[in-house]
Parts: structure tokens; sequence; C-alpha cells
């Protein structure tokens, strides 16, 4: 029988990167991928030419992940670019979030899923409206790590002083809003400084460079594996004659660890079982952790369908017909007091009616104003929603799976905001 030693040792962590524009987001994740030696010897020959063609004396890193022409054209990011790569000591994926107020909403979307947000700063400019809105939306999504990369050092002069005032406004920041693991590291992407090498050129740093802050962060710490929930994606009830009494659940385990023998609940429905068995790739595990992909196997022939959540029975989650909301509108239609949507939760979706906008967040003060009835695109609020049927969910701040969902445009089947569970309401 396997265990989860494999899954532990190609531990995948997720980031993403975020700031103002031209901070240097795109410079610094180029810098990354042409330290670390993960560049094409055509992707760095195409770079290379584009910078000269810019009129650059330098290699223009920024361009390696600046995808889309009208970002190459001007010089900004507009959406959320994905891009992985590999040392020798973890594995990354990395999402590369626009910078402009008008794109909250991918900010939202590139940040729900990672591990550790890195938010750059312009030493110049230190803390600004948009260093604000992006480390408010890292901690509503409950973001476990942040970085703050002090960027363009050498441009004051990689002054420790200025370094200081910096760290300073950003501990009052973090401060007030709450974020976990916080750290600042002075860095000149540009040219490389604390990027991926340490330099001289910053004699009074003696911490990590980003990359080993970033390979040595502990985060299997973070995955909750205290509540146990799996979501059901999938039925499998194989046709051959010889496994016709085979029946298995197929999903992703949002929580909690799983072993044959564990107590079950089906939800909504409340039927109870125990675990026969976790299964991965044919073999049969000795547990399955946050994360792992795994068929389960239950002793009873209960009736079980996709969108059921299977859980702990003596820690279940709220089987919800109200729930209060967090919520990041993304449509260039308001979001109205009465509005019927449909609520995707891990597996299930279910119609759902805007009972209430109880309030909108102001940025410049990061506190939740009095609704005026509505949310704007890219506005955050919060809203409370009556469910048509029960969704099994837990708070967000317990549970970032089953915890979050996103809204459904019924007409036009578009994906128009994304929600993070607040409290959450049998009846």
């Amino acid at each position: 029988m396997a265990t989860s030693k494999e899954f532990l040792d190609t531990e995948l962590l997720r980031l993403v990167t975020a700031g103002s524009v031209d901070d240097g987001k795109s410079t610094l994740i180029g810098r990354l991928l042409y330290d670390t030696k993960q560049i094409l010897v055509d992707q760095l020959e195409h770079i290379e030419d584009a910078s000269r063609r810019r009129g650059h004396d330098y290699v223009d890193l920024a361009l390696l992940t600046d995808g889309l022409r009208a970002e190459r054209e001007q010089g900004i990011t507009i959406d959320v670019a994905y891009r992985s790569f590999v040392t020798p000591r973890r594995r990354f994926q990395l999402a590369d979030a626009p910078g402009h107020v008008q794109y909250t909403r991918n900010m939202v979307t590139g940040a729900s899923t990672a591990d550790v947000a890195v938010i750059l700063v312009d030493a110049r400019k230190g803390v600004i409206e948009q260093t604000r809105r992006h480390s408010y939306i890292t901690a509503i999504l409950e973001t476990p790590h942040v970085v703050y990369a002090v960027n363009k050092m050498d441009l004051v002069d990689f002054s420790e002083e200025r370094f200081d005032e910096i760290a300073l406004e950003l501990a009052e920041l973090t401060s007030q809003l709450g974020l976990h693991d916080e750290t600042a590291i002075p860095v000149s992407a540009l040219k490389g400084d604390n990027v991926v090498e340490s330099t001289d050129a910053m004699p009074w740093y003696a911490g990590p460079t980003l990359l080993e802050h970033l390979e040595t962060v502990e985060i299997f710490g973070d995955r909750n594996t205290q509540d146990r929930r799996f979501p059901v994606q999938w039925v499998i009830r194989p046709m051959a004659d010889e496994h016709h009494d085979y029946r298995g659940y197929a999903g992703r385990v949002a929580s909690g660890i799983w072993r044959a023998g564990d107590e079950v609940v089906v939800l909504p429905s409340g039927a109870r079982s125990r675990v026969a068995s976790v299964d991965a790739a044919g073999e049969q595990l000795e547990d399955a952790l946050p994360g792992q992909s795994v068929t389960i196997r239950l002793e009873d022939d209960v009736d079980v369908s996709r969108g059921d959540l299977l859980a702990d029975p003596e820690q279940p989650p709220v089987t919800a017909r109200e729930v209060t909301a967090r919520v990041s509108w993304m449509s260039e239609k308001p979001l109205e007091d009465r509005a019927r949507l449909l609520v995707k939760h891990t597996t299930r979706t279910v119609p759902a009616r805007v009972e209430e906008i109880v309030s909108v967040v102001d940025i410049l003060t990061l506190t939740d104003q009095a609704s005026p009835g509505k949310l704007e695109l890219n506005d955050l609020g919060v809203v409370r929603f009556r469910l048509a049927e029960p969704l099994a969910v837990d708070p967000y701040a317990l549970n970032r799976t089953t915890g979050a969902f996103i809204l459904i445009d019924e007409s036009t089947n578009d994906t128009v905001g994304a929600g993070m569970v607040i409290e959450a309401q049998s009846d």
C-alpha cells in the first residue's frame, strides 16, 4: 500500500505577483526565469532581438511574460500570465497579475489559489493605493504568505534608510489588514540584485534572496488537515462484468487526511457510511492529503452523486440555505439586489438570489461602507444570498476550498463574480 511521500516530494508552490503599473512585475518574473536558467535559446534570442528593436541597450526580461501583443506595444500587463519553473528544491506555478485598478478581478483570479503573494513596491514611491488594494485582496483571500519585493533599489542608491521607511509603512498596513507571515525583501529586478543571487550592493541586508525565501517557505502546514472534505467530481462504475460491484467516487481532497476506516457523512443528504479504501492510479493508499486526486470507496451502497460532499460527521460543514460572503464583482453589468445567479461551489451548482448587498469596500480606507444597492465592475463587497438548494460550506477563513464559490450569469453562462463565505445558515 502506497503512502503520500511521493506527493510531498513533488510539492508545488503556487505564487502570484502583483503591483502597480511600472513596478517591474514582468521584469522580476523574467529575472527569476533567466537566472534559474528556465529560458530556451530561441526564446532568449527572440527577446534580445525585440529589446534591440525597442532601443534598449539591455535584454528586456519583461518580454518573457508580456506575451500578449497589446502588452508589448503598451509596455503593460493586462491579463494573468501563468508560468511554471523548477529549481532543484521546488516546483513553482506563477501567476503574473495585472497592476491596473480596472483589472482587480484578474488579481483575485490569480491570487485565489496562491500559497504566496509577491507584491511589488517601487522603492521611489513606497506604499501607494495599489499596494493597499493588492494587500487587501491578499488578506481577504487568506493567502498564507506574503512577500513585499521592494523593487528598483538601484534607483534609490540601494539606501538602507529608504528600505527601512518602506518596511515601516508595510508593517503598519499588514497589521491593519491582519496579513499572514509577511516579509519585505529589497531587490533590483533589472540588475538581478537579491532576486536569485545575493548582492554586494546592499551589505546591510542579511536576509534571503527572493528565490531562497520562495524555496524554503513552509507551505504544507498551511493545508487544512483537520476537517475532512471531499467534493465528488465523478462516480465510477465500470461496466465490465468482473468489476460490476465496484463503485468509487473520484475527486480532489479539499481538506483533511483520508484513510480507510474513516467515518463519512454524505452531504446534503446526510447519509452515513465508512471509507472502504482510498485509491490513486490503481493503487491503494494508506492516506490521502489535501490537493491529491483520488478515488474513495465506501463500505455501504449509499446514494452519492456528482456535486455531493463527503465529510467528517464529527466536524461537518454547514448545510446552508443562506450564505453571507465577500464578493469580487467581475462583470460590467452591476450586481443589484434581487438579482438571480448560479452559485458554483466545488462540484455543485445551484440557483441563488441576492437578498441584500450589505456593504462595499472603500479601497482608500480599506473599510466597509454602506452599499449603494449595487456592486460595479471590480468592486469588493459583502453580499447575502438565498440558495434554491442547500450547499455544504465552511467559512472561507477555515477552508479556502469549501469556503469559496463563483457566480455565473444564468443567461450567458459567463463567470461574473467570486465569493468567499463569511457565514452560513442552514435555514
